[in-house]
């Protein structure tokens, strides 16, 4: 929504120079030759800016004045590679201080020195990364995986599992770790394609013309993004699910073989 803030017929510069009413016209130029509007896009208006430039444009008004705090909510939406690892580097560089909202693995694991877990309405540090709270939550759900079915059997209740047992756990592990290990591998292929299919869609979406042009067709890529995300959540559950089913079958092997 912060691109609505932008004038859409003011160009690139007419929006830096409203920033710099004593400087020069050379002064002004270079400022917004600076942040990556050289002589064919900086007296582009806003309106035919992409939206990763509109974004550029934004972050460079927003930082203009030096901020000692930045709050980044989502901020990679709707840029493109190129855009997201300038942020990268301008994030790394940036002298104040910067809290960041965000999905993106990477861009998390690129610039943050410092994890906070929202959860149950709370707000809490985290000392782990973020393979580290991936593996938190897989136990949780192995957990409560556990809780959900019920006692255990009297035998392994009381601690007496005998030699045969384990030899039977051991043979039931082993033959399914490989359906499982196929399943978990098909997953993260889906995952994958409905993560590229998600980014395909946010660059098309990105274009502020496509609302004015076709928007019909926005409104029906708008919905596709939103079956897609959902597709995408369920699909991440279903990994998670199975990564647990998984590490839970093969620890069951490894003490079986050891008993």
């Amino acid at each position: 929504h912060q691109l609505d803030e932008l004038n859409p017929k003011a160009s690139a510069y007419d929006h830096i120079a409203a920033l710099m009413p004593d400087a020069t016209e050379a002064q002004k130029r270079a400022r917004v030759a600076a942040i990556g509007f050289g002589a064919d896009k900086a007296d582009t208006a806003a309106g035919n800016l992409s939206g990763g430039e509109k974004a550029r444009l934004l972050f460079a008004m927003s930082s203009f004045v030096g901020p000692h705090l930045l709050i980044l909510d989502e901020t990679t939406n709707h840029l493109d590679v190129d855009s997201r690892e300038a942020l990268i580097h301008g994030l790394n560089e940036y002298d104040g201080a910067v809290i960041l909202i965000s999905h993106d693995r990477h861009l998390i694991e690129a610039t943050a020195d410092r994890l906070w877990i929202v959860r149950d309405g709370t707000v809490v540090p985290y000392d782990g990364d973020l393979d580290s709270y991936k593996a938190e939550l897989l136990a949780a759900a192995r957990e409560q995986k556990r809780g959900a079915n019920g006692a255990t059997s009297s035998s392994a209740s009381n601690g007496a599992k005998t030699r045969a047992d384990e030899r039977r756990a051991a043979a039931s592990a082993r033959a399914e770790l490989a359906p499982l290990k196929k399943r978990i591998e098909a997953s993260e292929r889906e995952i994958e394609k409905l993560t590229e299919a998600l980014q395909k869609l946010d660059l098309t979406l990105a274009d502020p013309a496509l609302y004015e042009r076709e928007p019909e067709r926005a409104q029906i890529l708008l919905k596709d993004r939103g079956a897609i995300a959902k597709a995408l959540g369920e699909a991440e559950m279903v990994w998670l699910e199975m990564s647990e089913d998984y590490e839970q079958a093969r620890l069951t092997q490894a003490g079986a073989i050891s008993a």
